[in-house]
């Protein structure tokens, strides 16, 4: 499941991002309006948790733009305003649900659930291609109905892959976003190269109708082909 909190308090964003990863959450930080908005647009988030007072673009006007672009992604907002104009502010920008700083994490996880359930069925949140089948949720993945056994860390390269089925991932995405390492001095481009190996022996098996490919020099790609 991966939340974008859009937050510019570098604490506040900085601890969600941790809680949520304790949680089995992927999150995303973003500092501005701006970089939240972009990045609610051009990337694929189930939740997002939406300050109000943000630098360059109000949380307002990027939920407003949200909406109006159709993105029907839960917004969660979290702010230190609370008045009852604030909420009907944020409702009539588009919001699903409000929760007041400061607040405890355990009620912030409470309401991501209830949003995830409101918005969205379990079996909608299933990941497919082809026979094989991820759950996010129960964090089980299945090909042509038999289980598949993989490690936290194959289960996450899988589950991005999955995300991103159709377009090329490079190993430098996979390093920044599964290995959450994008700062490394060397490359993980070894460690990743194993971990498909080992991922596409699980998945593929000696199944004629291959779905995790290597493109030589760029990256790798999930589609529905041989």
């Amino acid at each position: 499941m991966r939340v974008l909190v859009i937050e510019d308090d570098w604490k506040v964003g900085t601890a969600l991002k941790a809680g949520l990863e304790l949680e089995g959450y992927t999150a995303v930080v973003a500092r501005s309006g701006e970089d939240g908005f972009f990045r609610a647009t051009t990337e694929s988030f189930d939740l997002i948790v939406l300050d109000l007072g943000l630098p360059g673009r109000s949380g307002l006007e990027v939920l407003s733009g949200l909406r109006g672009q159709g993105l029907a992604i839960p917004v969660l907002i979290l702010t230190a305003r609370d008045t009852v104009e604030d909420r009907v502010q944020g409702l009539d920008a588009g919001a699903d649900d409000f929760l007041a700083k400061p607040f405890a994490f355990p009620e912030l996880l409470a309401r991501l659930r209830a949003l995830l359930r409101r918005g969205r069925t379990e079996e909608s949140l299933r990941l497919r291609v082809a026979d094989l089948e991820l759950d996010p949720i129960g964090r089980t993945v299945t090909r042509g109905g038999i289980p598949v056994d993989l490690t936290a860390r194959e289960f996450d390269l899988l589950a991005y892959l999955l995300r991103h089925h159709g377009q090329l991932v490079s190993r430098e995405m996979l390093a920044r976003e599964v290995w959450k390492e994008p700062t490394r001095g060397t490359p993980l481009d070894n460690v990743i190269d194993v971990h498909i190996t080992h991922l596409r022996k699980k998945v593929d098996r000696d199944l004629a109708h291959r779905l995790i490919h290597t493109v030589r020099g760029v990256g790798f790609l999930v589609k529905n082909g041989a």
